[in-house]
């Protein structure tokens, strides 16, 4: 096994986190290596660039590794749980892969047991944040507008809104009659040119690739800054595990390159950005018991968040409501907070989606036989939905373990999901899904269609290496650093206490900066 120069930290993972890790602590003199398990992708290689890309993008580019089964993936024992894991390892990670909504969550999602008597509250505030948050949206670029009375006063967005469109504009007209709150989307997908990237042209179903450069990806907004400031990326690194000295700290990451040859990396730090699956997995495999495990919760508390979905028929629209972003229109947040009159805790958001391609539209809305071309025409570019988006509530019962039946490339264990969805995520999904109903038929729906659970939904990876003050119970301190090994950190969605009801990226990425900015003020000692 050879040994490398040594570095002053090595972040694991490229993603929304690493990403933005790498960046700031490059900013500030810190010799940086990023280890990243996928490679470069060219957007010329997008799958919206082949005429079958309905195709791609449910094989090839298929958000699933237990779909794709690229070399760079690891396969997930998904057999007993309720959600399937949907996950990409690339430089960027699973932001090549995604709708670049960006909500914030809500003051409340900090202080729900305060609040709401569940879950436990998070060491930290959205105030803690909300500088970073901002500092994120100059970064990844937002587009949005000030003013929504579901959300905290804040700075003003780099780019205005994306447009409504006339699809957007009959939705936003249905919450108004009913007097139900809906806001302009907060967007990573440029409205206009920014920072050298185009506009969105509104070219049509996008849904998760988009070849200019408008949908942010930290692949095109933090990593060539970080790399400009100095910091290296290392891609087709799979990480071994993390390696601890005799006095109990980290002193580098084991590592295989393609070829299945063993490195090891020494460093002063080591920060995991790996995702709420990969980083217990990275964790429970480093050793017996799983390192920075004293308070037994590595790869406990998985969240996601259970989507429901409602769909309905609108022949206005004329074929028209596939063009521009899928799910970056309006969103309401009428029902997010707890309402003591309703059957469960903490609340929902509803995304607006626009219409999927022809041949998504032709198999899951079409009948097949004599009346499937009529189906075809009343429907395709005329259905408009709802996502509903629940708020997880922690259970140690749904969890991460190590499987050590299924291995990568290289023998490394892979991992077990173990989810079910609680009672009160099906009492929310199914107010959720009345709600919906209400609100498609009022905009004049001919036809309504129903996904009660959306199994295929594991986008947001939470949870499962919890932040808190006592050791006992969590696993990493306010700023991400574990109580069991002062120079590990971890940057990622598995710190989350709680799930919001909202995407969780900017929530995800805020902290990391926030993390990353707390060991440049404080860990100089890390720099060799």
């Amino acid at each position: 096994m050879e040994k490398l120069r040594k570095r002053d930290i090595v972040i694991i993972g490229s993603g929304a986190s690493g990403g933005a890790v790498m960046w700031n602590l490059a900013k500030h003199n810190y010799d940086v290596l990023c280890l990243e398990q996928g490679d470069w992708i060219d957007p010329k290689t997008y799958a919206t660039n082949s005429e079958d890309w309905q195709f791609l993008q449910k094989t090839k580019w298929s958000v699933s590794p237990n779909v794709r089964k690229l070399p760079v993936d690891y396969q997930i024992n998904e057999e007993n749980s309720e959600i399937n894991v949907l996950m990409y390892n690339a430089v960027g990670g699973s932001t090549i892969h995604w709708t670049a909504h960006a909500p914030r969550f809500h003051p409340s999602d900090f202080r729900v047991k305060t609040l709401d008597g569940v879950a436990d509250d998070w060491p930290i505030t959205y105030f803690d944040l909300e500088k970073y948050y901002d500092l994120n949206d100059i970064m990844m670029g937002c587009s949005g507008i000030n003013g929504d009375p579901a959300n905290p006063r804040r700075s003003t967005r780099p780019m205005k809104p994306l447009p409504l469109g006339k699809d957007g504009e009959m939705l936003a007209k249905a919450f108004d009659n009913l007097g139900w709150h809906w806001w302009p989307s907060d967007s990573y997908v440029n409205s206009r040119n920014y920072n050298n990237r185009g506009a969105c042209n509104n070219c049509g179903p996008i849904a998760l690739n988009c070849t200019k450069g408008a949908r942010a990806s930290t692949d095109i907004t933090y990593i060539p800054e970080a790399q400009e400031l100095g910091a290296e990326i290392r891609t087709n690194c799979t990480v071994n595990s993390i390696v601890i000295d005799n006095i109990g700290r980290a002193k580098g990451v084991k590592y295989f390159d393609t070829n299945g040859n063993e490195y090891f990396q020494p460093a002063n730090a080591v920060i995991l950005a790996c995702n709420g699956i990969g980083t217990p997995r990275i964790l429970l495999n480093s050793k017996p018991g799983g390192l920075a495990n004293s308070s037994g919760l590595v790869g406990k508390n998985l969240m996601f968040h259970p989507y429901a979905g409602v769909q309905g028929v609108f022949p206005q629209l004329k074929g028209k409501a596939y063009m521009g972003p899928l799910a970056n229109i309006i969103m309401s947040q009428e029902f997010y907070e707890t309402n003591n009159k309703n059957s469960f805790k903490r609340g929902y958001s509803f995304q607006i989606n626009r219409s999927n391609g022809p041949a998504l539209t032709a198999i899951n809305f079409t009948r097949w036989g004599e009346n499937h071309h009529k189906d075809f025409s009343r429907r395709f570019g005329n259905i408009l939905g709802l996502g509903i988006i629940g708020d997880d509530l922690p259970e140690e019962i749904n969890c991460v373990e190590i499987d050590n039946n299924i291995t990568d490339r290289h023998g490394i264990p892979s991992v077990k999901i173990n989810y079910r969805l609680s009672e009160n995520s099906k009492n929310l999904l199914l107010h959720g899904v009345q709600s919906a109903k209400k609100l498609l038929k009022s905009a004049g729906a001919v036809e309504i269609f129903e996904t009660p659970h959306l199994k295929e939904a594991g986008w947001h990876l939470m949870g499962t290496t919890k932040m808190g003050n006592d050791p006992v119970n969590s696993v990493v301190n306010k700023y991400g650093q574990t109580h069991d090994i002062d120079n590990l950190f971890v940057v990622d969605g598995s710190v989350f206490v709680t799930a919001g009801a909202v995407n969780p990226t900017p929530t995800i990425q805020a902290f990391a900066l926030w993390a990353s900015q707390h060991i440049i003020d404080h860990r100089q000692d890390l720099k060799s």
